[in-house]
Protein backbone atom coordinates (compact mmCIF):
# COMPACT_ATOMS: atom_id res chain seq x y z
CA UNK A 1 0.00 0.00 0.00
CA UNK A 2 1.45 3.70 -1.19
CA UNK A 3 2.35 6.15 2.02
CA UNK A 4 0.52 8.99 2.00
CA UNK A 5 2.34 11.79 0.92
CA UNK A 6 3.88 14.34 3.56
CA UNK A 7 2.70 17.63 4.78
CA UNK A 8 4.91 20.47 3.44
CA UNK A 9 8.08 21.39 5.33
CA UNK A 10 6.25 24.29 6.32
CA UNK A 11 3.41 22.58 8.02
CA UNK A 12 5.46 19.58 9.76
CA UNK A 13 7.72 22.68 11.20
CA UNK A 14 7.79 22.39 15.21
CA UNK A 15 8.16 25.70 17.24
CA UNK A 16 9.78 24.29 20.63
CA UNK A 17 8.82 27.65 21.94
CA UNK A 18 5.45 28.34 21.16
CA UNK A 19 4.74 24.46 22.16
CA UNK A 20 6.47 25.30 25.29
CA UNK A 21 5.01 28.38 26.48
CA UNK A 22 0.83 27.08 25.50
CA UNK A 23 1.47 23.94 27.63
CA UNK A 24 2.83 26.23 30.84
CA UNK A 25 0.96 29.44 29.82
CA UNK A 26 -1.67 28.81 33.11
CA UNK A 27 1.24 27.67 35.61
CA UNK A 28 2.86 31.32 34.63
CA UNK A 29 2.00 34.27 37.15
CA UNK A 30 1.46 37.52 35.04
CA UNK A 31 4.75 38.90 35.05
CA UNK A 32 6.13 35.52 34.15
CA UNK A 33 3.44 35.60 31.23
CA UNK A 34 4.59 39.17 30.67
CA UNK A 35 8.26 38.22 30.12
CA UNK A 36 7.23 34.73 28.05
CA UNK A 37 4.57 36.70 25.87
CA UNK A 38 7.14 39.47 24.81
CA UNK A 39 9.41 36.65 24.11
CA UNK A 40 7.20 35.22 21.45
CA UNK A 41 6.43 38.12 20.15
CA UNK A 42 10.06 39.59 19.53
CA UNK A 43 12.42 36.44 18.94
CA UNK A 44 14.57 38.00 16.41
CA UNK A 45 14.95 40.93 19.04
CA UNK A 46 15.74 38.71 21.87
CA UNK A 47 18.59 37.06 20.31
CA UNK A 48 20.27 40.04 20.61
CA UNK A 49 19.12 41.31 24.37
CA UNK A 50 20.74 40.70 28.14
CA UNK A 51 18.04 38.85 30.80
CA UNK A 52 18.59 43.17 31.72
CA UNK A 53 17.44 44.78 28.80
CA UNK A 54 14.26 41.81 28.18
CA UNK A 55 13.42 43.29 31.88
CA UNK A 56 13.62 47.03 30.67
CA UNK A 57 11.42 45.94 28.17
CA UNK A 58 9.15 44.34 30.08
CA UNK A 59 9.35 46.46 33.13
CA UNK A 60 10.13 43.48 35.37
CA UNK A 61 13.46 42.35 36.50
CA UNK A 62 16.44 40.76 35.36
CA UNK A 63 15.71 37.55 37.99
CA UNK A 64 11.84 37.76 36.80
CA UNK A 65 12.98 37.05 33.06
CA UNK A 66 15.84 34.14 34.17
CA UNK A 67 12.50 32.98 36.35
CA UNK A 68 10.46 32.73 33.39
CA UNK A 69 13.16 31.26 30.90
CA UNK A 70 13.47 28.33 33.38
CA UNK A 71 9.71 27.82 33.89
CA UNK A 72 9.31 27.50 30.56
CA UNK A 73 11.93 24.58 30.77
CA UNK A 74 14.56 26.27 29.65
CA UNK A 75 18.53 26.48 31.71
CA UNK A 76 18.54 29.59 31.02
CA UNK A 77 19.11 32.85 28.52
CA UNK A 78 21.63 30.71 26.44
CA UNK A 79 19.42 27.78 26.17
CA UNK A 80 16.84 29.71 25.07
CA UNK A 81 18.87 31.50 22.76
CA UNK A 82 19.98 28.07 20.64
CA UNK A 83 15.74 27.09 20.89
CA UNK A 84 15.32 30.57 18.94
CA UNK A 85 18.02 30.50 16.48
CA UNK A 86 17.34 27.10 15.44
CA UNK A 87 13.76 27.57 14.96
CA UNK A 88 13.95 30.83 13.38
CA UNK A 89 17.02 29.48 10.76
CA UNK A 90 14.45 27.50 9.77
CA UNK A 91 11.60 29.83 8.87
CA UNK A 92 13.87 32.08 7.29
CA UNK A 93 14.61 29.17 4.75
CA UNK A 94 14.26 30.45 1.04
CA UNK A 95 12.10 27.35 0.84
CA UNK A 96 10.32 27.42 3.64
CA UNK A 97 9.33 31.50 2.61
CA UNK A 98 8.43 30.46 -1.11
CA UNK A 99 6.59 27.33 -0.08
CA UNK A 100 4.25 29.52 1.96
CA UNK A 101 3.98 32.46 -0.72
CA UNK A 102 3.10 29.80 -3.11
CA UNK A 103 0.60 28.41 -1.02
CA UNK A 104 -1.77 31.74 -1.14
CA UNK A 105 -1.40 32.28 -4.71
CA UNK A 106 -4.20 31.15 -6.76
CA UNK A 107 -2.57 29.53 -10.42
CA UNK A 108 -3.17 32.49 -12.51
CA UNK A 109 -0.96 35.52 -13.57
CA UNK A 110 -3.69 38.02 -11.56
CA UNK A 111 -2.85 36.51 -7.80
CA UNK A 112 1.15 37.62 -8.39
CA UNK A 113 0.77 40.54 -9.66
CA UNK A 114 -1.55 41.51 -7.01
CA UNK A 115 0.38 39.89 -4.40
CA UNK A 116 3.50 42.30 -5.44
CA UNK A 117 1.74 45.41 -5.79
CA UNK A 118 -0.20 45.44 -2.47
CA UNK A 119 3.42 44.56 -0.94
CA UNK A 120 5.13 47.14 -3.25
CA UNK A 121 2.23 49.95 -2.15
CA UNK A 122 2.54 49.29 1.92
CA UNK A 123 6.27 49.36 1.98
CA UNK A 124 6.12 52.78 -0.37
CA UNK A 125 3.43 54.10 2.09
CA UNK A 126 5.94 53.41 4.77
CA UNK A 127 9.02 54.59 2.87
CA UNK A 128 7.43 57.93 2.54
CA UNK A 129 5.92 58.22 6.08
CA UNK A 130 6.96 61.60 8.10
CA UNK A 131 9.50 59.73 10.30
CA UNK A 132 11.22 57.55 7.08
CA UNK A 133 11.51 61.35 5.45
CA UNK A 134 13.38 62.53 8.36
CA UNK A 135 15.29 59.78 9.01
CA UNK A 136 16.57 59.66 5.14
CA UNK A 137 16.96 63.33 5.57
CA UNK A 138 19.70 62.52 8.28
CA UNK A 139 21.35 59.77 6.50
CA UNK A 140 21.92 62.36 3.25
CA UNK A 141 23.44 64.15 5.83
CA UNK A 142 25.99 61.60 6.87
CA UNK A 143 26.84 60.31 3.90
CA UNK A 144 27.69 63.85 2.32
CA UNK A 145 29.90 64.06 4.91
CA UNK A 146 31.76 61.04 4.44
CA UNK A 147 35.13 60.67 3.41
CA UNK A 148 34.23 57.12 1.80
CA UNK A 149 30.35 55.11 2.09
CA UNK A 150 31.01 51.44 2.60
CA UNK A 151 27.80 49.16 1.69
CA UNK A 152 26.74 46.08 3.71
CA UNK A 153 24.64 43.75 2.49
CA UNK A 154 24.31 40.20 1.90
CA UNK A 155 22.64 37.38 -0.37
CA UNK A 156 19.86 39.27 -2.14
CA UNK A 157 20.80 42.33 -0.29
CA UNK A 158 24.39 42.29 -1.51
CA UNK A 159 23.52 42.42 -5.50
CA UNK A 160 21.74 45.88 -3.63
CA UNK A 161 24.78 47.17 -1.71
CA UNK A 162 26.81 46.84 -5.13
CA UNK A 163 24.34 48.90 -7.05
CA UNK A 164 24.08 51.58 -4.11
CA UNK A 165 27.57 51.74 -3.89
CA UNK A 166 28.20 52.23 -7.43
CA UNK A 167 25.36 54.97 -7.77
CA UNK A 168 27.12 56.95 -5.15
CA UNK A 169 30.84 56.41 -6.69
CA UNK A 170 28.93 57.51 -9.63
CA UNK A 171 27.71 60.48 -7.92
CA UNK A 172 31.28 61.60 -6.42
CA UNK A 173 30.71 59.73 -3.66
CA UNK A 174 33.95 57.22 -3.30
CA UNK A 175 32.47 54.03 -2.26
CA UNK A 176 32.75 50.47 -1.79
CA UNK A 177 30.63 47.07 -0.85
CA UNK A 178 30.80 44.82 1.69
CA UNK A 179 29.00 41.37 0.72
CA UNK A 180 30.99 38.57 1.52
CA UNK A 181 29.91 35.89 3.94
CA UNK A 182 31.29 34.15 6.80
CA UNK A 183 35.61 34.86 7.07
CA UNK A 184 35.86 36.47 3.52
CA UNK A 185 33.81 39.17 4.82
CA UNK A 186 37.11 39.87 7.20
CA UNK A 187 38.73 41.42 3.92
CA UNK A 188 36.52 43.23 3.36
CA UNK A 189 35.85 44.49 6.81
CA UNK A 190 39.27 45.73 7.49
CA UNK A 191 38.90 48.53 3.98
CA UNK A 192 36.68 50.49 6.51
CA UNK A 193 38.71 53.60 8.50
CA UNK A 194 38.20 56.61 9.63
CA UNK A 195 36.15 59.28 8.29
CA UNK A 196 34.19 56.63 6.53
CA UNK A 197 29.98 56.43 7.04
CA UNK A 198 29.07 52.64 6.48
CA UNK A 199 25.06 52.48 5.24
CA UNK A 200 23.80 48.89 6.04
CA UNK A 201 20.76 46.77 3.98
CA UNK A 202 19.62 44.15 6.99
CA UNK A 203 16.37 42.41 7.53
CA UNK A 204 16.24 42.70 11.58
CA UNK A 205 18.11 39.38 12.36
CA UNK A 206 21.70 40.30 14.41
CA UNK A 207 23.45 37.63 12.39
CA UNK A 208 27.39 37.11 12.92
CA UNK A 209 28.43 39.19 9.43
CA UNK A 210 25.86 42.23 10.36
CA UNK A 211 27.57 42.06 14.18
CA UNK A 212 31.21 42.19 12.77
CA UNK A 213 30.87 45.22 10.68
CA UNK A 214 28.96 47.18 13.62
CA UNK A 215 31.67 46.29 15.56
CA UNK A 216 34.55 47.63 13.49
CA UNK A 217 32.18 50.61 12.69
CA UNK A 218 32.11 50.93 16.41
CA UNK A 219 35.94 50.64 16.96
CA UNK A 220 36.38 53.34 14.18
CA UNK A 221 34.07 55.74 15.22
CA UNK A 222 32.39 55.22 11.91
CA UNK A 223 28.49 56.23 11.87
CA UNK A 224 25.93 53.40 11.13
CA UNK A 225 23.16 54.09 8.68
CA UNK A 226 20.81 51.11 8.66
CA UNK A 227 18.31 50.07 6.32
CA UNK A 228 16.25 47.47 8.22
CA UNK A 229 12.74 45.86 7.67
CA UNK A 230 11.09 46.29 10.82
CA UNK A 231 11.52 49.14 13.53
CA UNK A 232 11.72 45.92 16.54
CA UNK A 233 15.29 45.00 16.39
CA UNK A 234 18.31 45.04 18.66
CA UNK A 235 19.92 46.22 15.96
CA UNK A 236 18.72 49.66 15.71
CA UNK A 237 20.77 50.57 19.30
CA UNK A 238 24.07 50.99 16.90
CA UNK A 239 22.69 52.85 14.04
CA UNK A 240 23.10 56.79 13.65
CA UNK A 241 20.30 57.15 11.62
CA UNK A 242 17.21 54.53 10.40
CA UNK A 243 15.07 53.82 7.62
CA UNK A 244 12.33 51.30 8.35
CA UNK A 245 11.25 49.96 4.81
CA UNK A 246 8.19 46.77 6.19
CA UNK A 247 8.95 43.48 4.40
CA UNK A 248 6.58 40.93 3.26
CA UNK A 249 5.19 39.12 6.13
CA UNK A 250 8.02 37.42 7.59
CA UNK A 251 6.76 33.99 6.52
CA UNK A 252 6.62 34.88 2.88
CA UNK A 253 9.31 35.71 0.15
CA UNK A 254 10.80 39.02 0.83
CA UNK A 255 10.65 41.76 -2.46
CA UNK A 256 13.36 43.79 -2.60
CA UNK A 257 12.11 46.58 -5.16
CA UNK A 258 11.33 49.46 -2.15
CA UNK A 259 14.86 48.90 -1.04
CA UNK A 260 16.41 49.37 -4.60
CA UNK A 261 14.06 52.91 -4.09
CA UNK A 262 15.52 54.18 -0.86
CA UNK A 263 18.81 53.60 -2.13
CA UNK A 264 18.14 55.72 -5.81
CA UNK A 265 16.17 58.56 -3.39
CA UNK A 266 19.32 58.64 -0.96
CA UNK A 267 21.59 58.70 -4.18
CA UNK A 268 19.19 61.74 -5.56
CA UNK A 269 19.46 63.47 -2.44
CA UNK A 270 23.38 63.09 -2.37
CA UNK A 271 23.25 64.54 -5.90
CA UNK A 272 20.89 67.33 -5.12
CA UNK A 273 22.83 68.35 -1.89
CA UNK A 274 26.51 69.41 -4.48
CA UNK A 275 25.61 69.06 -7.84
CA UNK A 276 29.12 70.52 -9.22
CA UNK A 277 30.70 67.40 -7.47
CA UNK A 278 28.28 65.02 -8.98
CA UNK A 279 28.48 66.77 -12.37
CA UNK A 280 31.87 66.78 -12.04
CA UNK A 281 32.27 62.85 -11.50
CA UNK A 282 29.49 62.42 -14.60
CA UNK A 283 31.63 64.08 -16.72
CA UNK A 284 35.47 62.80 -16.23
CA UNK A 285 33.73 59.29 -16.24
CA UNK A 286 32.31 59.59 -19.74
CA UNK A 287 35.86 60.92 -20.90
CA UNK A 288 37.31 57.87 -19.21
CA UNK A 289 34.72 55.96 -21.69
CA UNK A 290 35.56 57.69 -24.49
CA UNK A 291 39.27 56.82 -23.67
CA UNK A 292 38.19 52.97 -23.65
CA UNK A 293 35.90 52.84 -26.51
CA UNK A 294 37.04 52.51 -29.80
CA UNK A 295 37.30 55.04 -32.17
CA UNK A 296 35.62 55.34 -34.84
CA UNK A 297 36.74 55.51 -38.67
Amino acid sequence: MDQPPSPPAHIRRRDPYGERLRKRRASLSPSLLTVADYIDGHRHAVLGKSALEIARETGTSDATVIRAIQMLGFDGLIDLKDTLEAYLGQTDSPSEKMAATTGTLVDDVDSCLDFVLEDQANALAALSSPDNRRNMAQAVSLLASARRIGVFGIGASGIIAAYAARLFLRSGYPSYTLDRTGILLAEQIIQMDGGDVLMMLLHARPHREAMAAIAEAERLSIPVIMIVGKEDTVLLKHAAAHIVIPRARSEHVALHAPTLCCVEALMLGLAGRDKNRTLATIDRLLDVRQQIRPSKR
